[in-house]
């Protein structure tokens, strides 16, 4: 099992999506790169990102990024959607130095490489969210998602 962190606007939506597509074996909403270990108060600096553990026996990190690029606006800088402020910055974040330079590889190779403003970073902090916002679309069906429903369940069988 491998894992990385999404950061790709309003996090209910990004977990919510990322739970179907295939070999995404666990996901959890919280904060990432903030710069202290507070849940709640004051923005800090963190993006909100879903923890995503998946199987790279199943889902290679370039179909996962290709999959992740179907749900963001990559040039969209501090907003997704209705979302705006930094901490809805799109970003890929990881432990691991190899899935940033592939990530950065895959960046690279698109045509429209110039253009995309998603972060990739080492994942310097992570804190988890509140319960009330794990799972949030699949217990609360009709709250808020900037994701259109059509590619929101894309993957769900």
């Amino acid at each position: 099992m491998e894992e990385i962190y999404l950061a790709g606007g309003c996090l209910w939506g990004v977990q919510e999506y990322l739970r179907h597509v295939p070999g995404i074996k666990q996901t959890e909403v919280g904060r990432a790169n903030g710069s202290t270990q507070q849940l709640d108060g004051d923005y800090d600096g963190y993006a909100e990102c879903v923890k995503t553990q998946f199987d790279p026996k199943i889902i290679s990190l370039e179909t996962l990024i290709s999959c992740y690029f179907e749900i963001i606006d990559p040039y969209s800088v501090n907003k997704q959607g209705i979302d705006v402020g930094k901490k809805y910055r799109t970003g890929v974040y990881s432990k691991n130095t190899l899935h940033l330079t592939m990530v950065n590889e895959i960046i690279n190779n698109r045509d429209d490489h110039e253009k995309i403003v998603v972060e990739v970073l080492p994942l310097t902090n992570y804190i988890k969210s509140a319960n009330e916002h794990q799972d949030r679309l699949q217990n609360f069906p009709d709250d808020y998602c900037h994701i259109p429903k059509d590619k929101l369940y894309k993957y769900k069988e």
